[in-house]
């Protein structure tokens, strides 16, 4: 693999995955990747997989209790070598992190105390694997990552769907479509690892491009992508690192999912979705009864929700038809409503820790009324998202930089790709089938 590297047989793919780098530089890392592989596990031939990281530009917490979202995958991935071993092992390591981490994969039902490592998620994939009658196996891996924790591009889902794309490579000679790959993922997540969270991650690392998708029916889930070049409308796609991290928030994400679904169940349903479309003024008049039972924040989420999942449809017409002012106004609106009704821009916990509205202010202060910004992902801590026009592009991470860190501000760039293999003929897995099984 090294000498084909060199000899320039994957400088296609790479280009196409790595646009903003120079040749040497994809090349480069690649190469070092290789070298650490042969170095800990010895020489022999290995696969590169890359999995990239998602962005969330429509849809803030909607995703699970059944909503739509408008998300995409991004030129920032996890990019890995790996061989197949035949112990039944799994070793992966990451730089970065000092330590190896090991599973055997003999085991495959949750470990007491392994929830919230990547233990769990590496046990996890090779259970949804079995259970679905595919193969899974050991296997050897170096992996480079340059979406890191805390990022708010989503590591966690670029970490299973990698891991995911490994065992489709190695042992399912890539046959597993993209969507059966993600819903495993996503399971390993709420199962093994012990995070409740919705579906958008996994497709929208798995998939690539900018895609709409609908959970309404999770068994079948609606997935259209959308075309649109956010620098052809001269805007840069910047995310913002407040410097405040995700660990000790999970309670907070989980209140909100269960807050969404006891409403749901109060009105007669299970998830928001069953509700169909509700109006503000419905929900409200429902209101009074609620209030006692499951409070007010409860109502207040709920109304984000329905509002939002609405606005989602709005933002992919306005994408697919090239009304990028119409876009922006949407995301504006996408913003106001989880500052007010989701409540999602910091810790009710650590109320003195408030990254997330501070760098809103400051990303309003000079956008000036152009452009858009909004709280990315999970929230609670984390990142900001923002569309500034390309002449403001230097000023906007300038001044961002200066109140919180040098190299806090990242442009991103929509990746088409979602989890594929490198190599001279580069491809991914199937394109997913609607609600896809086993293959």
């Amino acid at each position: 693999m090294a000498a084909a590297v060199e000899a320039g047989n994957l400088d296609a793919p790479l280009a196409r995955l790595y646009p903003g780098e120079s040749r040497r530089s994809r090349r480069g890392r690649v190469l070092r990747l290789l070298g650490r592989h042969r170095d800990l596990f010895g020489p022999g031939e290995v696969r590169l997989v890359s999995a990239p990281g998602r962005a969330e530009l429509g849809g803030n917490h909607t995703d699970h209790n059944g909503g739509r979202v408008l998300a995409a995958a991004v030129d920032l991935d996890l990019l890995a070598a790996a061989r197949a071993a035949g112990d039944g092992t799994a070793e992966i390591v990451s730089r970065g992190f000092p330590r190896i981490i090991r599973v055997d994969l003999s085991r495959l039902e949750a470990v007491p105390g392994e929830e919230g490592s990547s233990e769990a998620l590496v046990r996890g994939i090779a259970a949804g694997f079995a259970r679905r009658g595919l193969g899974r196996g050991g296997f050897r891996a170096v992996v480079d990552g340059r979406v890191l924790p805390g990022s708010g591009l989503s590591s966690s889902a670029a970490f299973e769907t990698l891991i995911s794309g490994i065992q489709n490579l190695l042992h399912n000679g890539g046959l597993v479509p993209g969507d059966t790959a993600a819903e495993i993922g996503w399971e390993a997540e709420n199962i093994f690892f012990g995070k409740p969270c919705g579906r958008m991650d996994q497709y929208a690392c798995g998939l690539g491009g900018i895609r709409l998708m609908d959970f309404r029916d999770p068994e079948r889930p609606g997935l259209e992508l959308i075309d649109f070049d956010f620098a052809a409308a001269g805007l840069v796609l910047f995310v913002v690192h407040t410097g405040e991290g995700h660990g000790e928030l999970t309670a907070d994400y989980a209140a909100v999912p269960a807050e969404m679904a006891a409403l749901a169940r109060a009105l007669g349903g299970r998830r928001l979705a069953d509700l169909g479309d509700l109006s503000t003024e419905e929900l409200l008049r429902r209101a009074a009864p609620l209030r006692d039972t499951l409070g007010d924040r409860a109502i207040l989420r709920a109304a984000h929700f329905f509002a939002e999942n609405r606005r989602v449809l709005r933002m992919a017409s306005a994408l697919r038809d090239g009304c990028p002012g119409e876009f922006l106004r949407l995301v504006r609106l996408s913003g106001d409503s989880s500052g007010r009704l989701l409540q999602n821009g910091y810790s009710p916990s650590r109320p003195e820790r408030q990254g997330i509205p501070l760098a809103l202010l400051a990303a309003e202060e000079i956008l000036s009324g152009e452009g858009a910004c909004r709280v990315h992902g999970g929230g609670f801590a984390g990142t900001i998202q923002a569309y500034v026009p390309r002449e403001k592009a230097r000023r906007f991470r300038s001044f961002m930089e200066e109140i919180f860190r040098p190299g806090s501000v990242r442009e991103l760039r929509v990746r088409k790709e979602g989890l594929v293999e490198i190599h001279p003929r580069a491809g991914g897995p199937p394109e997913p089938r609607q609600g896809a099984g086993t293959p």
